[in-house]
């Protein structure tokens, strides 16, 4: 053990004065192994991160969650959306019904959101996304509180003149968001109290924007507004250890009861399962990360080629040496040893440099995008992996056919 200790050693002292010395043939050697690793492991290590990111929002919107709407969420360029126009839209009478006849539901919430202009002395805000909420929505989406509190129970039942409001808009009403508590706004003409700030939380790719919302009781909510201009849906979380597609067929059964609907009649409601929407973002992923891996295999393949010419060369030049490291004894797996190990360390190098590119990059998103980019341990030894393999697959042939030299022919050749 220790001999061989000793050999490969020996081998790693010489690899790295042959790469000394030939600087510039090693740099352009290592050009290809690097953007092959820099494209593979840049792209898993960003949509790895990206993924994460979108999946963490997702689990935000409810685990175990259905959305019964009218509209089917999963769009596309063939979307029939004439099939789901004239359906009637979910009512806030059917929440209790649910509850009734569901087995497998422990939550039920129902939504309203729009758009509206609030305002507060002087100052208003356009636009703002407006959320009438029933008192369950806690339960199933919890937000966190940055000053004040949530929407109690009373004022749930009595539809109080209460609000709570996300942070940006707390920031550009206020400046200060603590100072928002207690303050008088107007939401159509209707005065209201906030009572509470949402927490920062950043933009969202998927679900609602916080940050830039209010929330006010659902029966506050159908006191000032036309529920003909919002978007109704009932929000039903599934009991723990209930599966969704278990939940799903329990609610389309409650649906149909509700909505009276007779066999031959088709669904006039739709039941979005939060899991498809994990499972279509995963899917989309697996195709991005397939075009990762064949731009960058693309790449290693030209570097391989690259790293194999090099160690044809290096056996030509290294001929006479060969041929005396046999002759005074130096075995066959010793001479192969030496050159394969030369030649997964050229690709480890070219490896290091392509992380340390994809290092700088996730230092650049993360800086211009709202969610971090990390490169993952399970990533790095697939890197460090690739590189090992690539060097021994490059080098097999050039340190094959040097440990079959005859040692007389090798140091003839000088």
């Amino acid at each position: 053990m220790r001999k061989t200790l000793n050999i490969l050693a020996s081998s790693f002292r010489l690899t790295m004065q042959e790469l000394m010395v030939n600087k510039l043939r090693t740099a352009l050697s290592l050009i290809g192994i690097s953007f092959g690793i820099f494209c593979i492991i840049g792209v898993l290590a960003t949509v790895n991160s990206l993924e994460a990111n979108i999946q963490n929002q997702i689990k935000s919107l409810g685990t175990n969650t259905i959305y019964i709407d009218k509209w089917q969420y999963a769009g596309g360029a063939d979307y029939p959306w004439w099939k789901y126009v004239n359906r009637p839209v979910p009512k806030f009478e059917e929440v209790s019904l649910i509850k009734q006849r569901s087995r497998l539901a422990s939550n039920v919430a129902f939504e309203i959101n729009t758009r509206v202009t609030v305002e507060y002395q002087d100052y208003a805000l356009q636009g703002v996304s407006t959320l009438g909420i029933s008192e369950e929505e806690n339960d199933i989406q919890p937000v966190t509180m940055g000053y004040g509190r949530f929407i109690s129970q009373a004022e749930f039942a009595s539809g109080n003149a209460v609000a709570i409001i996300g942070y940006t808009n707390a920031e550009n009403l206020f400046i200060n968001p603590a100072l928002a508590i207690g303050k008088q706004i107007k939401i159509k003409g209707t005065n209201a109290t906030i009572i509470g700030v949402i927490k920062k939380m950043g933009t969202p790719m998927i679900g609602p924007d916080y940050d830039q919302c209010l929330m006010i009781p659902y029966r506050f909510a159908r006191e000032i507004f036309n529920e003909k201009n919002t978007h109704p849906v009932i929000i039903v979380k599934g009991k723990d250890n209930v599966s969704s597609a278990a939940l799903d067929d329990d609610l389309e059964g409650v649906m149909r009861s509700i909505r009276k609907l007779s066999p031959k009649q088709e669904d006039n409601f739709t039941l979005n399962q939060v899991t498809s929407f994990s499972n279509n973002v995963s899917s989309l992923f697996d195709s991005i990360n397939l075009g990762g891996w064949a731009i960058g295999i693309l790449s290693l393949i030209v570097g391989a080629f690259g790293i194999a010419n090099i160690m044809f060369v290096t056996v030509k030049e290294r001929t006479a040496m060969i041929g005396l490291k046999k002759a005074i004894g130096a075995k066959k797996r010793s001479i192969l040893s030496e050159f394969l190990l030369e030649a997964a360390t050229i690709c480890v190098l070219g490896g290091i440099m392509g992380l340390l590119l994809v290092y700088i990059l996730t230092l650049i998103l993360s800086s211009l995008f709202n969610f971090p980019v990390y490169i993952s341990a399970g990533i790095l030894t697939l890197a460090i992996s690739i590189c090992i393999i690539i060097g021994i697959l490059a080098g097999i042939i050039p340190a094959y056919s040097a440990s079959r030299l005859d040692p007389v022919v090798a140091i003839r050749s000088k």
